[in-house]
């Protein structure tokens, strides 16, 4: 099926082949091609990434750049900022869902200007809002 709405700037395109979370994905430009395979905590072989990890590493990234946008906006010079991601593959009687875990670190930032610029990244930045009312997402500060 394919979804097209008006302003879209980029498409990632990346076909899943195999045996799905033990298969593989490539991307249509070969940029990204690697193996998969479920951990050994859900009874998987382990030893390679998994979607849960490819997730959280573009939930950080995505989450970082509208941090850094909110930051250049409020004229605030961050130095040394990290966003972590952990994402949790979660089971229940109806299956498996996930959900997510952000731990930002502004080093030298005053906690009201840090929480308020994560307010706004989390407004903005395209996976929170993917997710948003869909998954539990938590965002705390780094010590």
């Amino acid at each position: 099926m394919e979804c097209f709405s008006m302003g879209v700037v980029y498409t990632a395109d990346v076909v899943s082949a195999g045996d799905g979370r033990n298969g593989r994905v490539r991307s249509s430009d070969g940029v990204l091609e690697l193996g998969l395979a479920s951990p050994k905590e859900v009874g998987g072989p382990g030893g390679a990434t998994n979607p849960e990890q490819l997730f959280a590493a573009g939930y950080a990234a995505c989450f970082h750049s509208a941090l850094r946008l909110s930051a250049r906006e409020a004229k605030v010079a961050l130095a040394e900022d990290t966003v972590s991601a952990r994402v949790h593959l979660e089971r229940d009687e109806s299956g498996y869902s996930i959900s997510a875990d952000l731990v930002v670190a502004l080093p030298g930032i005053p906690e009201d200007v840090a929480r308020s610029l994560v307010e706004q990244a989390h407004g903005r930045c395209p996976y929170s809002k993917a997710v948003r009312d869909s998954i539990r997402v938590g965002i705390s500060l780094a010590p």
